[in-house]
């Protein structure tokens, strides 16, 4: 029997419309699933804490053990998944294998958080036991987007379990099985308890929802720069924390010493990875005078020289954007910014959700590619002529998720670095770079800071807690 079964794999009843499980690549309906509403945030959170509470009492290695399953389970069934990345989200191989990866690493990373130490002992002026505990928030609410939808969702569902909480997850409703149902099936294998795990799929009243309840203390959010303003001023509102991984405009210096036979092959994957739908993409390109009009040149040959196809039923290098919306929204910014004088250097054209890679050279700060976030394959170019104007460009505008600096000199390069605001930094290496081992986290615009990995997830899905213990009933003046 698969492990995605799909007359089996919403056991639970939600109020919401069934919606299909689209293939963009074809137009292809691969199923139906049933949408969360907002009326079904509060039985699940409810019955999220009734099982919370036993499974916060649980054994560290108990804990460890579910999660250490479903790392193995993430490689025990890469062939089924797979298949549902590629065609519910139109990842070619290579990408759903990344995810794979990462999603088993996330799993056995957060396997060892269980055994963490939990707190510390602490001096104290009176004759008492003074330490703090890391204990379990209770219930954390998942919101992950579609475009790394098995990353983005056992990221903070894996740590969050490891520790001790509950988990309300509510994904992409394009990305439902793979982000969401992909994740149950795999942890109710591994063994967790049931009532753990809660899979809502729904729109933004589903994930308003989540956000207002009061059961739910802390929101882990990963979307537009937009969206996750409007949950953060609600999560303000209602006293809880929110953890906000939001949108980038990545840059990628290029300076004069760089070799551009191997720079170009890293800055092509840096903006056409994925289709560009990934917020880590390279979306400004800044290149030294010097090397600019070569660089567009050798950019563009590479552009024109990638497939563009059904990621399921050919060998392809990039496949289709994930739905007609997004493809509205890419053009759109392309044809306004050559309308607004940038060179149409490659790309620009699209038969049905099947974007060409693109390359748009003469861009300024008034080029909309440019200026703002695209999320598809489009890769603007920008020459500068001395590091101080590198530097400025590259912390202009409301972003600081990632930049990338390709240089011979690495300590120049580091030097550089140390000027630009921004939550991640690769020097020679393109923008696009995630493991689970690492803190992960954008500044700005582009969210609230690392949470992701090791000591970041302690802080994020557990609350600290003060006890003193003494031997005797404490003294006091009256």
């Amino acid at each position: 029997m698969p492990l995605l079964d799909p007359t089996t794999w919403q056991s639970r009843s939600l109020s919401g419309p069934t919606y299909p499980v689209t293939e963009p690549a074809t137009g292809d309906s691969l199923g139906t699933v049933v949408l969360a509403g907002a009326e079904d945030v509060a039985p699940a959170a409810e019955a999220a804490l009734a099982a919370q509470a036993e499974w916060a009492r649980a054994p560290h290695f108990v804990r460890a053990a579910v999660l250490r399953k479903a790392g193995d389970l993430f490689g025990a069934h890469a062939d089924e998944l797979r298949e549902w990345l590629v065609r519910e989200s139109g990842s070619v191989p290579g990408k759903a294998d990344f995810e794979l990866h990462v999603a088993a690493q996330e799993c056995y990373e957060a396997a060892a958080l269980a055994s963490r130490p939990a707190g510390q002992v602490l001096p104290s002026e009176a004759p008492r036991l003074s330490y703090t505990r890391r204990v379990p928030v209770g219930a954390v609410g998942v919101i992950a987007p579609f475009n790394a939808p098995l990353i983005l969702s056992i990221r903070s569902v894996a740590p969050a379990l490891a520790l001790g909480n509950a988990v309300l997850l509510k994904p992409d409703p394009r990305t439902a099985v793979c982000g969401g149902l992909s994740l149950a099936a795999v942890f109710a294998e591994a063994g967790l308890p049931e009532g753990l795990l809660h899979i809502l799929p729904g729109g933004a009243e589903t994930g308003a929802a989540l956000v207002a309840d009061p059961r739910v203390p802390v929101i882990s959010f990963t979307g537009s720069t937009a969206a996750g303003r409007a949950v953060g001023e609600a999560a303000g509102r209602h006293l809880k924390r929110a953890h906000l991984e939001l949108g980038g405009n990545s840059a990628l210096i290029v300076l004069e010493d760089a070799d551009l036979d191997a720079v170009i092959s890293t800055a092509a994957w840096g903006s056409f990875f994925h289709q560009g739908q990934i917020c880590m993409t390279t979306g400004r390109h800044l290149v030294h005078a010097s090397l600019y009009e070569e660089y567009v040149e050798r950019l563009a040959a590479k552009a024109d020289a990638l497939a563009v196809g059904d990621p399921h039923r050919a060998q392809v290098h990039l496949g289709p954007l994930i739905d007609v919306g997004q493809l509205g929204k890419v053009h759109a910014l392309v044809e306004a910014s050559t309308a607004a004088g940038a060179k149409l250097a490659a790309g620009g054209t699209h038969e049905d959700l099947f974007y060409r890679p693109t390359v748009l050279a003469g861009v300024d700060d008034r080029t909309p590619a440019y200026a703002e976030e695209v999320f598809g394959p489009v890769a603007p170019v920008r020459a500068f002529g001395t590091p101080d104007e590198a530097a400025a460009l590259a912390g202009a505008g409301s972003y600081g998720l990632s930049l990338g600096i390709v240089t011979r000199d690495t300590a120049r390069g580091l030097d550089l670095a140390e000027r630009i605001p921004t939550g991640i930094v690769h020097i020679n290496d393109q923008t696009v770079n995630d493991e689970a081992v690492a803190p992960f986290g954008g500044v700005a615009a582009s969210g609230t800071g690392a949470r992701f990995g090791g000591e970041a997830n302690l802080e994020a899905f557990t609350d600290v807690r003060w006890t003193t213990v003494r031997g005797d009933v404490a003294p006091y003046p009256f």
